[in-house]
């Protein structure tokens, strides 16, 4: 009787994911459902912006990456790099575009003058230090934009209520099988978990790709100065403007992106430094993604009761949703062609994340640009 009821237990827990999973698909339909009542909303208000770009290190396409900033159908806005020093394989690139678009406000600075174990985060430091304008655009070296980017990220901070807005981003191409792996964890994981996060708590984060704010906000919870020292300032940011009672909109607008990796291994590590630092970042948030893996509860529901009905319900009914989920979000919500050719690949995704969880638990050190960090009370330690 003691078996049976512990079978009938882990059970009951291996069905969680399927409130997650019925959850995510709610929170992406309604997110969506919104987007055509918010895609127009450009309106005229157009500022002066300051568009900084943090870079170390010559990502692949680079030049069209940056090129792609000098493109924008916008009145007012110049372009400001940070790099190093002019020993850096990209500083030769940022000249390039200096030459190339003569008629554009580019600026490159060199080093951050700052100590901090971020270096990114220094070089945003230094950089919103010698922006001209009030409104700031922040973005990474590997996304590439449209004409319109600036008019799109910039319009939704004429409501005084908005501290802050951020975007979705989708590969640029995908060459390799492994960048179609990614592409459709994106799709199937990690968006439908922020659409979840938004749904029950609202936008208390921001991306990385894009960050649109001003330096007020900024300046509000100590700049990037205060937060040198620590991981995912993406996140810090939305979370730093959001407890100003600001709200961070997260658009519907979508951006490119160019990947940065070439090997599942190099996948699997960055997947891993990024879930690492979430784990020191949000301890319990980190935990309860347990409840979110169905692919292992649905084995272990196998293993315990192998019936026909368990092999249905569970395995089957792990495929149905993952397949509605990834669709809903990469098909209809992004647009993105021949996301049902790469469905095979959802559950060795689902695989591959549950192995990475478990992986992230016995890590303190994330590696990042060929440096390695230990993670200590919130802050990184270069490691020598």
């Amino acid at each position: 009787m003691t078996i049976r009821l512990l079978r009938d237990v882990f059970l009951g827990i291996a069905a969680i994911p399927f409130i997650y999973y019925g959850l995510a698909i709610f929170s992406s339909l309604r997110f969506f459902l919104a987007t055509p009542a918010k895609a127009n909303e450009t309106g005229g208000f157009l500022p002066p912006v300051s568009n900084l770009k943090p870079v170390r290190g010559l990502d692949p396409e680079a030049y069209e990456n940056f090129a792609s900033f000098c493109r924008q159908d916008y009145p007012d806005y110049e372009v400001l790099f940070c790099v190093g020093d002019t020993s850096d394989p990209v500083f030769p690139v940022l000249q390039q575009l200096v030459r190339d678009f003569p008629e554009r406000q580019i600026r490159i600075v060199i080093g951050s003058g700052r100590i901090a174990t971020n270096d990114k985060v220094a070089k945003l430091a230094r950089l919103v230090e010698e922006a001209s304008h009030e409104y700031l655009v922040i973005s990474d070296s590997d996304v590439r934009v449209g004409p319109d980017y600036l008019r799109n990220v910039i319009a939704p901070l004429a409501n005084p209520k908005i501290g802050a807005t951020t975007c979705l981003y989708v590969p640029i191409e995908e060459s390799t099988w492994v960048q179609r792996l990614q592409d459709v964890g994106m799709a199937s994981d990690f968006y439908p978990g922020i659409f979840v996060a938004k749904q029950l708590d609202g936008v208390k984060f921001a991306l990385g790709p894009t960050i649109a704010t001003t330096r007020a906000r900024l300046q509000a919870f100590g700049g990037y100065e205060s937060i040198e020292n620590r991981p995912a300032d993406d996140l810090l940011v939305g979370r730093l403007i959001a407890e100003q009672g600001y709200e961070v909109d997260l658009l519907p607008y979508t951006i490119s992106t160019v990947a940065d990796y070439q090997s599942l291994n190099e996948l699997f590590h960055k997947r891993l430094r990024w879930i690492t630092v979430m784990r020191h970042m949000r301890p319990w948030g980190h935990l309860g993604l347990i409840f979110t893996l169905g692919l292992p509860w649905a084995f272990l529901a196998v293993a315990l009761l192998p019936t026909p009905a368990i092999v249905a319900g569970y395995l089957g009914g792990y495929l149905m949703v993952r397949a509605v989920l990834t669709l809903l979000v990469g098909s209809w919500g992004l647009k993105q062609p021949g996301i049902w050719k790469k469905l095979a690949l959802v559950p060795l995704w689902d695989g591959m994340a549950s192995v990475i969880w478990l992986t992230s638990f016995t890590r303190k050190t994330i590696r990042w640009r060929g440096r390695d960090y230990l993670m200590r009370d919130g802050n990184l330690v270069p490691l020598l």
